[in-house]
């Protein structure tokens, strides 16, 4: 069985940063793309990163592009986000998923999921 959690949100100040972390269990991770999205309220979830199997393709909504930096470790079954330059916009629960296939940037293409982390970006 798939598991995925994510650690590392909290409260912060504009132009601060934080840390995502996923881990994730339960089948061969270096098999999978991994992606982060993030879901504000009342607005979809929406794609903010993603990233291949062996960490050599790397994919970035336009909204975070310079500014966030997704990456992984597989001997550690992890997938991480860096968040730098934070603005309140940013605010939002971060998820990560764990892609089957089709395209990156959309929310069906994943099929497992994590209880998601708030990230909430005070100006």
């Amino acid at each position: 069985q798939v598991q995925l959690v994510e650690s590392g949100g909290g409260l912060v100040q504009a132009g601060g940063s934080l840390r995502l972390s996923c881990a994730a269990s339960g089948r061969t991770f270096s098999t999978y793309a991994m992606g982060w999205f993030r879901q504000a309220p009342g607005k979809e979830r929406e794609f903010v990163a993603a990233i291949s199997g062996s960490g050599g393709n790397t994919f970035y909504a336009d909204a975070v592009k310079g500014r966030f930096t997704i990456s992984r470790g597989n001997a550690k079954n992890t997938v991480y986000l860096q968040m730098n330059s934070l603005k309140p916009e940013d605010t939002a629960v971060y998820y990560c998923g764990q892609h089957t296939g089709g395209v990156y940037y959309s929310q069906y293409a994943y099929d497992y999921w994590g209880q998601g982390t708030q990230v909430t970006v005070s100006s």
